[in-house]
């Protein structure tokens, strides 16, 4: 199925080489510049010295500096087949890896496997298998610090499920952190998507939970670093009989 939209993806991914910052971020950056001009503006005319200007055009610099980076729009395209495969739907650490409950569209067991991203990491997010879209839902909620095991049921969030050709159901949550206010979902229900494909975004600070099926092979351990659209998550199992 993947090779099938090879012409489709070739097109827009021409087109795509061109965008280096997420479009979720141009009006935070615009009026990010506007403010820290300004700023340096009114230091530069108050103060005698220029020792306090100097000072403030740095740490605008800085500040400037990690909000293009954290609303880049890496252009990745996977490596080789993905039939079977999870792919990382973030850049980030993973933070959990364990078999738990889940309670809100399965309500039975899963594997979960959970990536966290910093302010300092891209938070573009990525489609983490082929497949169909199930369900699209949001929840309202509170805003504890991603990181924290509590995040992921209490905190605001997203849950995107996706059916792989082969019947399996993979469930990708977007959870809001301590500084996260706005979650950003692409997909629609009976849609098709593809890895490579953006699954949405999430502003300042957040993680996102994968949900696999008992039986997945785990392929990376507590503490790595993933990056989106390129690390290999995990291994699903085959659901489908034998001849």
């Amino acid at each position: 199925m993947r090779r099938t939209i090879s012409n489709f993806m070739g097109k827009r991914f021409r087109k795509l080489k061109k965008i280096r910052l997420h479009h979720e971020g141009k009006s935070t950056l615009l009026w990010s510049a506007i403010v820290l001009v300004v700023l340096n503006f009114i230091i530069l005319h108050t103060f005698e010295s220029r020792l306090p200007f100097d000072i403030c055009i740095a740490v605008s610099a800085v500040l400037y500096g990690v909000l293009l980076n954290f609303f880049q729009c890496p252009i990745r395209t996977f490596e080789g087949e993905t039939e079977g495969l999870v792919v990382a739907p973030c850049d980030g650490k993973v933070v959990v890896v364990e078999e738990t409950e889940e309670n809100e569209y399965f309500h039975d067991r899963r594997v979960m496997v959970s990536i966290f991203m910093s302010l300092f990491n891209v938070h573009a997010n990525w489609i983490p298998v082929d497949g169909t879209i199930k369900e699209v839902q949001h929840f309202d909620g509170n805003f504890h610090k991603a990181w924290l095991p509590k995040a992921s049921d209490e905190n605001e969030h997203s849950l995107v499920v996706i059916e792989t050709p082969d019947g399996t159901e993979v469930l990708a949550r977007q959870v809001a952190g301590a500084m996260a206010r706005r979650i950003v979902t692409y997909p629609i229900v009976g849609e098709e998507c593809y890895v490579d494909e953006h699954l949405g975004f999430i502003k300042f600070g957040s993680r996102v939970d994968l949900y696999l099926p008992l039986g997945t092979e785990v392929m990376v351990k507590l503490g790595q670093k993933t990056v989106g659209n390129e690390t290999v998550v995990a291994k699903l199992k085959n659901t489908i009989p034998d001849d």
